[in-house]
């Protein structure tokens, strides 16, 4: 399933970690600019250690609505677990400045825009 986040009429893809050497390695040395998010699902604790650039992190409950945002993040920081976390997404840098406490995530499908690219083109 890929998902899509869609933030100032850009459109971020999502990628959710499953396997244990996804969550580990997740953005652990990668040293090109972001151009994608990460989702970690129950993961209410998670750090920054060997990151090499700053991200935007999200926690959001169940329903993606938005309790907490931290922008430019850095390297080596830690992020306590916090209560009625249910995903973490971690994002490109300066995506989180058009986000506010409280509102719903506005995540996609790529089926729901293919869906409409078909509808709309009858």
């Amino acid at each position: 399933m890929i998902m899509y986040l869609k933030v100032k009429n850009k459109k971020i893809e999502i990628q959710t970690l499953n396997t244990f050497w996804e969550r580990f390695r997740s953005l652990k040395f990668v040293f090109e600019p972001l151009d994608y998010g990460i989702c970690f699902i129950k993961k209410r604790f998670k750090n920054t250690y060997f990151f090499c650039q700053k991200v935007d992190v999200v926690l959001t409950d169940q329903n993606h609505t938005i309790l907490y945002l931290y922008q430019g993040l850095n390297t080596e920081k830690i992020l306590f677990p916090k209560k009625n976390v249910y995903y973490t997404y971690f994002l490109p840098l300066n995506t989180v400045k058009f986000l506010k406490l409280g509102e719903q995530l506005p995540l996609f499908q790529k089926e729901d825009i293919d869906q409409k690219k078909a509808t709309s083109s009858k």
